[in-house]
This record gives structure tokens, sequence and C-alpha cells, in this order.
């Protein structure tokens, strides 16, 4: 149910600013994504390039809500061989940098990614460090654009940017479905307004009767014609997962 327009108003009257509604909207769908503990789930990664050549490579992602700091996250990867093992993890805070550690196997070597190279590549995909990354509210600027729709379903248009100044995007711009304030577009500029790629959020579906996740995402650039697609399957909540054993720089090179 939509509660929230451009002339959006509270029982007070009150009516809101296009930065206040934007912050109003995000708030609405970070509590709506809260509360799930812990999760397990498969994925599988797709690269294409301009040609439509393509790689598929599978990992695991576990990840762990920390309410009154950030969430944790782990990525391990299981195929091919070349990168078995490949791992990151990522500890998101509320108001300081995000720490990320990448180990590689080959090398048998955990590096820290450092703030200024988040923008670059995540193993040869078109996501980056950054968009790997758990989004804290508080690390954003928010303003309601527009109301708008993909593919016929009304969402709300909402410009986010990042407070980070090694932030590899000037802005980003969040379609939102205005039922369940689920993403199903994100637009990323660069700092020359340049729209450099698009996110595209599908087949969603309800897990644990509350948690609306997407089952496919297809990153695309659109300065190179590449494209990286993410297939989610077999979520799993409250597993048991723990923030020292599960979450810590050591527990990287166990993570195969």
């Amino acid at each position: 149910m939509a509660v929230l327009t451009v002339s959006a108003t509270q029982s007070s009257g009150v009516t809101f600013t296009p930065e206040q509604q934007g912050r109003t909207i995000f708030e609405e769908a970070d509590k709506r994504n809260s509360g799930y503990g812990d999760l397990e789930v498969e994925l599988q990664m797709i690269l294409r390039t301009a040609r439509g050549v393509a790689t598929q490579r599978n990992l695991r992602i576990k990840q762990l809500e920390v309410p009154q700091d950030g969430d944790k996250m782990l990525v391990v990867f299981d195929t091919p061989a070349d990168i078995r093992g490949t791992a990151l993890l990522s500890h998101a805070h509320k108001f300081e940098d995000d720490d990320q550690w990448l180990f590689l196997p080959a090398i048998k070597r955990v590096k820290k990614v450092a703030s200024r190279n988040k923008s670059g590549s995540f193993v040869g995909s078109e996501f980056s460090y950054e968009d790997l990354a758990t989004p804290e509210l508080e690390k954003y600027t928010y303003r309601y654009l527009r109301d708008d729709a993909v593919d016929d379903v009304p969402c709300f248009v909402v410009e986010r940017i990042s407070t980070d100044e090694y932030s590899g995007y000037a802005k980003e711009h969040f379609w939102l479905d205005q039922d369940a304030y689920r993403v199903r577009r994100v637009d990323y500029f660069d700092h020359a307004d340049r729209a450099v790629k698009l996110l595209v959020l599908s087949d969603y579906q309800l897990y644990a009767d509350r948690f609306w996740k997407a089952g496919r995402m297809v990153m695309q650039n659109l300065l190179n014609r590449k494209s990286t697609e993410l297939v989610w399957q077999n979520y799993e909540f409250r597993v048991g997962l723990d923030a020292v054993r599960d979450f810590s720089v050591n527990s990287l090179r166990r993570a195969r």
C-alpha cells in the first residue's frame, strides 16, 4: 500500500520536503528489510562480454544483522577452480568508514580493501566493492524526485548521494515500488553526471512471510556494454551465525 506521494502530508498537516520524503521512503524500506537476524544464500554469477559471451561462477553469501552498528557480510566463491575460496568480508558501520577484506587463496593472503579503492571491480564483475557493502541509512542523503513506473509497477524515484568522499558514484537514482518498497531499478551516475551503470532487480519472492528478496539482479555497464547477472536461490534465515566465528578476519581463511 502506497503511503507517500509528492504532496504527502502527515496527520498534523506538515508537508514533507523532497529531502524528508526521500529519507522517509528509504527508512520504510530499511524497516521492512530489518529483523532477519542472519541469513545464508547461494548465487550464480554470470559475466557477459559486450558480445554476449558468458562465463559462470558459483558463490555463497552469509550475512549477520548488527543493529547497533552495521551488518556483516561474507562472500565466498566455490567455482571456477581458479578462484575457489576467494572471499570478501565486509563490516558495515553506521557512521565510520566500512571495513572490507579480500582473501586470495592463490597467495594465501588477506588484503584490506582501502576506502579509495572501493569503486574498483570485484573479481572482474560489473559490481564494485562499494556495491557489495551493506548500505547504512546514515551514510547517505536522499531526495524524492517523482513517481514513475517500472514494467507498469508504480514506483517512487529517489535520489541517493553517498557522504563518502571515495564513492565511485556522484549519485544514484532508485526506483522503489509503492506496494512493498522493493528496489526495482538503480541508475548510477559518475562525477561527470554520466549514467554509467544500470541495475535491474526482478523475480522477487517472499521469505519467512516477511522478507521480499530479488531472485535476479542484472548490472549493466553502460560504457563498456558488459553485464553481470546474479541469480539468488536457497535463502535460509536464522541459521545461527556468529560474529566472531563466521565474520572475523581469521575466518576468511576457513571460508572454503
